[in-house]
């Protein structure tokens, strides 16, 4: 084979692999299978299909009539397995333009008419917003660390009986009020389910 047509093949399939791994699949729900493709960005690591499987199980698998909000949606995947869950609404915050661009696109193929994308950060977000939520996923990149503000900025917009799941490499210690439900570690991960209570 040609050095030049060697050095061919060799692109296409790290192309290949490169799309490989920036791609996630939806595990359950209405859309089971469908795959999420993402740009690679800093931080950016979408949750363990073992991960998201035994967090839904925790959620209870059906989600009709919550309203969800990921805050750190990076590949989106949390918040659409939410929505192929039958979740009411789901809101996707998401800082990084690209990222954001990518999520818009894979929506526009999922066709979510619940799923509402807006590329704002967390803090702002959570300032400016008055709605209530269900369900909140917190999955920012590992090296957050302002976990206390976060935990407080989100008190207010929590129904009661609300959950929270929490991802990092490290669990913070809770404010007050801040009751875990579950907890569990995969790889470098550690991650575990919330809820406040303010009695």
């Amino acid at each position: 084979m040609p050095e030049s047509l060697f050095l061919s093949e060799l692109t296409h399939v790290a192309k290949l692999q490169q799309q490989h791994r920036n791609q996630v699949r939806i595990i359950g729900g209405t859309h089971r299978g469908r795959k999420l493709t993402f740009p690679a960005a800093d931080g950016l690591r979408p949750t363990a299909d073992s991960v998201r499987e035994r967090l839904f199980n925790w959620l209870g698998q059906d989600l009709t009539g919550m309203a969800v909000l990921d805050l750190f949606a990076g590949s989106g995947v949390m918040g659409l397995e939410a929505a192929s869950r039958r979740a009411r609404t789901v809101t996707l915050i998401e800082k990084n333009r690209q990222v954001a661009t990518a999520i818009k696109n894979n929506l526009q193929q999922l066709n979510f008419s619940q799923v509402e994308l807006i590329c704002t950060d967390a803090q702002s977000f959570l300032e400016n917003n008055r709605q209530h939520y269900d369900v909140v996923f917190l999955d920012p990149p590992y090296v957050w660390q302002q976990w206390h503000e976060l935990l407080d900025a989100i008190v207010p917009h929590l129904q009661p009986q609300a959950r929270v799941y929490l991802e990092s490499s490290t669990l913070p210690t809770l404010p007050s009020g801040w009751q875990p439900l579950r907890e569990g570690k995969s790889g470098i991960s550690r991650f575990e389910l919330l809820t406040y209570c303010n009695e």
